[in-house]
């Protein structure tokens, strides 16, 4: 079921039980990415210690090959 599906659903459902119908699907999403890029500005993901266990962080063998 795609997203105008559910809301043609969702505002059946709603008439029925006499309450208010539901936004449009992305009537918010613009408002939502703005959010999560601001988060994003303010609280950069973490970088961990990386794992050194994978074959480029191997030393180099003593005869060179």
């Amino acid at each position: 079921m795609d997203a105008i599906q559910q809301h043609m659903l969702d505002t059946y459902r709603a008439a029925q039980l006499a309450e208010p119908a539901p936004p449009p699907p992305g009537r918010h999403d613009r408002a939502v990415l703005r959010d999560l890029y601001h988060h994003w500005l303010t609280h950069p993901p973490a970088r961990g210690p990386r794992d050194h266990s994978g074959p480029s962080s191997a030393p180099p063998s003593p005869s060179g090959v």
